[in-house]
């Protein structure tokens, strides 16, 4: 096995197995998750699993390090790990015991600061680039945290941006963030089976803001490092436009647009009949579809780049009409099936 794929085995089996431990743990701790207001869910679970994703990005990141994988860059791998932990421990504090909206806040952003400069540092940026960068960190924190409302959603972002990212590294002869996008993709690919099953069980905030920060991070230091901004903006865009959208939606209706909620596109598909898996799978489809067609659009002629924009503009828009679409559909069907007197 060459180096990358001993890393991608060794932290799917790390996600697989952690869970073992850590929810036994998690159980005497009393990290359960009672439905809320934003809830898709209707009975108290544990929550915290998160902290199993974690330990098996902590491993994963070791063991691309020591098995070689990354031979050059380290640096940037480890400012990226250093940010991913940071948030992770921020979410489990939250998780523990709770923290307040400007707490948090802060906390996220000073990580997205310190994380965002480390990087620039590294890879001899601008430091105008550290306000926009720190920003993009925490409020990608944030969305994974918000999008992260019914089974198999988070673990199907993170296969999906993981691989991605794993891709353009490739692409882009980058070996850190084809290691970062591995172990990202790998780690939550172990949570799946755990979320999806009987005894389900959710990531919780320190899992959420793990996700996040592991996108942002691994986007930001592409950027940085020269990576395709397609490569970089493609995995992210199908998240931020449902919490955009959804944000916009709440101020126009003069609701407090930070309260709790579940006014999301993705949970409305559940409104209107889907399951949680089939809204997840819908979500991430569209993710597929706008990455290709970025990954498509980073080296192609101008004609075609323009076609990529507007196909990626097509889904996104398609996307959060879905809701709206499906529920105009189906009256539309009863009404013709209505019987004739």
């Amino acid at each position: 096995m060459t180096p990358m794929v001993l890393t991608a085995v060794i932290t799917l089996l790390a996600s697989l197995l952690l869970p073992l431990a850590v929810r036994p743990w998690l159980v005497r701790m009393g990290v359960v998750d009672v439905p809320s207001a934003r809830s898709s869910h209707v009975k108290a679970t544990i929550r915290g699993m998160g902290v199993a994703a974690a330990l098996a990005t902590a491993a994963g990141y070791l063991a691309a390090v020591l098995l070689g994988a990354v031979t050059v860059d380290r640096s940037v791998f480890a400012a990226v790990l250093a940010t991913i932990a940071a948030c992770a421990a921020v979410g489990w504090v939250e998780d523990l015991r709770g923290m307040s909206i400007r707490g948090r806040a802060a906390a996220q952003l000073g990580i997205g600061a310190a994380g965002s400069a480390a990087l620039i540092v590294l890879t001899g940026q601008s430091f105008w680039w550290l306000p926009l960068a720190a920003v993009a960190i925490a409020a990608y924190v944030n969305i994974a945290n918000f999008m992260d409302g019914v089974n198999g959603i988070s673990g199907l972002h993170g296969v999906t941006a993981g691989g991605a990212y794993a891709a353009a590294g490739l692409l882009a002869e980058q070996p850190w963030l084809t290691a970062g996008g591995t172990v990202l993709a790998m780690s939550f690919l172990g949570f799946l089976p755990w979320n999806l099953g009987r005894g389900s069980v959710f990531l919780g905030d320190v899992g959420s803001y793990l996700l996040g920060a592991s996108v942002a991070a691994l986007a930001v230091a592409g950027f940085f490092s020269g990576v395709y901004v397609e490569y970089v903006l493609s995995p992210i865009l199908v998240y931020a436009a449902d919490t955009g959208y959804t944000l916009l939606r709440r101020i126009k209706a003069g609701e407090r647009w930070y309260a709790s909620h579940r006014e999301h596109v993705y949970q409305r598909l559940t409104d209107v009949g889907f399951t949680h898996l089939q809204s997840a799978a819908t979500v991430t489809a569209c993710t597929l579809a706008v990455i290709v067609l970025g990954f498509v659009a980073a080296t192609a002629p101008l004609p075609a780049v323009a076609l990529c924009v507007a196909g990626s503009l097509l889904v996104l828009a398609l996307y959060l009409a879905s809701p709206d679409l499906i529920r105009r559909h189906r009256r539309r069907s009863k009404v013709t099936r209505l019987p004739v007197a």
